[in-house]
């Protein structure tokens, strides 16, 4: 599946204005490729379509955490959506307005929640009691005054992967409508602390508007009891997760999310905050790989590549799907073939039974839809370095993460001392 910014010219797959093997000449393979346009265009159609609720855009860090990426889109004005005191520094190095980011996480540290706080975040989303207090707690001690918005679990099942599903009671995130009416009648007791907003994320790669309708009714109709109460709050997070293709799904156009939410959202009237990460960075990046073997063993055909599911783990765990598509369109004759990395596990599997141009040792391979939920995920199993990322911008581009070296594998490993030999 080729887009706008990732297409064939003269049968060579091309980043905008940059042919992805010249990138592959210069930078060697595993590699992830971004369109610097890709991400600007996504941003700005999430903008453009919900622009008569204002939102502010806070980008999920955890989809993609590279300091160019994040850079790219605090330029366009983004905040960020972030979960980890780690990706709150990088949020802040890459210039993002701390009164622009926002903080989940089911399990935030006495650390983070610090660092947080002295930076002069925006607000935390709570998803506990127990975290409130503690949030009240530093806040007092730091005597500083928190924000924060009571991440609501309104027990919405969204049609989406059941490890990416996030809306319902049997899963670790947010409050019951009971236990946040309850935290809100005695807002009081918390002392450092102004609940100022409700937040809601009911999963991620949802691809119907029905199940967000659902839940942001519910957030109306508490709405309408707090208010009753005289209990007020001045911010909507209506969280993100909203669909991209991947194959041939068939996803609700943006248009129609923003026509049957833009009147439920105009009808809550607070200031609407909105935290895509996917449908920014989806399809915004490819990954690509160079053919090692072809290896027939009488009953399958494999390609073998040098990439692995430590590189790229989406296929491993969550069975997702990616279009591959070769770097150089050839004429060959195509053949069904499994595409399969070299880690020391069964579940190494880009795709199986996947019909496929013929391939030979050397040619390349682009794994598509990869800018979400692929470097970021990645990690050193086998003790092999992560890949490298470049960012493409018309006809520019540039490495925004070396790859990595063995010595970058073993910094900060030692061996005790009583391991050593004696002379």
């Amino acid at each position: 599946m080729t887009t706008p910014y990732f297409k064939y010219r003269k049968n060579k797959l091309f980043c905008e204005g940059v042919a992805v093997d010249k990138i592959v000449k210069s930078v060697g393979t595993p590699c992830y490729i971004y369109s610097a346009n890709a991400f600007v265009s996504q941003f700005k159609a999430l903008q453009k379509a919900f622009k008569p609720v204002n939102p502010l855009v806070c980008f999920a860090m955890k989809s993609n955490d590279s300091l160019a990426v994040l850079k790219l889109l605090a330029n366009q004005g983004a905040g960020a959506d972030i979960v980890s005191v780690g990706e709150l520094k990088k949020a802040l190095l890459a210039g993002i307005d701390p009164k622009k980011i926002v903080f989940a996480s089911v399990g935030k540290t006495e650390y983070e929640i610090r660092e947080a706080l002295t930076a002069g975040i925006l607000f935390f989303n709570v998803e506990s009691l127990p975290e409130l207090a503690e949030i009240d707690r530093i806040a007092g001690a730091l005597k500083l005054k928190a924000s924060v918005a009571l991440r609501i679990n309104p027990d919405v099942h969204a049609p989406t992967h059941e490890k990416i599903a996030t809306g319902t009671l049997t899963k670790k995130f947010g409050l019951d409508l009971a236990a946040a009416h309850d935290i809100l009648r005695r807002r009081e007791q918390f002392q450092h602390v102004t609940i100022n907003g409700l937040h809601i994320h009911i999963g991620s790669q949802i691809q119907s508007v029905g199940p967000y309708v659902t839940a942001v009714k519910k957030v109306l109709n508490f709405l309408n009891i707090l208010t009753q109460e005289k209990i007020f709050v001045q911010y909507f997070d209506l969280g993100g997760g909203f669909g991209i293709p991947y194959k041939n799904e068939r996803l609700d156009p943006l248009e129609k999310f923003a026509d049957r939410l833009i009147p439920l959202i105009d009808k809550i009237g607070l200031n609407l905050i909105m935290e895509p990460g996917r449908f920014i960075s989806g399809n915004s990046g490819i990954f690509v790989t160079e053919t090692l073997y072809i290896k027939d063993n009488g009953l399958k055909k494999f390609i073998i590549v040098d990439a692995g599911m430590n590189d790229l783990v989406r296929p491993a765990m969550y069975d997702a799907h990616h279009e591959i598509i070769p770097v150089e369109k050839t004429a060959a004759q195509s053949g069904i073939y499994d595409v399969v990395g070299p880690i020391c596990e069964s579940a190494d599997v880009f795709a199986k039974a996947r019909r496929l141009p013929h391939v030979q040792k050397g040619d390349l391979l682009a794994i598509m839809s990869a800018g979400a939920y692929g470097y970021a995920m990645a990690s050193n199993y086998n003790v092999r370095p992560r890949a490298a990322e470049v960012m493409v911008q018309g006809s520019q581009f540039s490495i925004i993460r070396e790859r990595e070296t063995f010595q970058d594998l073993i910094r900060g490993e030692k061996i005790p001392t009583f391991l050593k030999s004696k002379d």
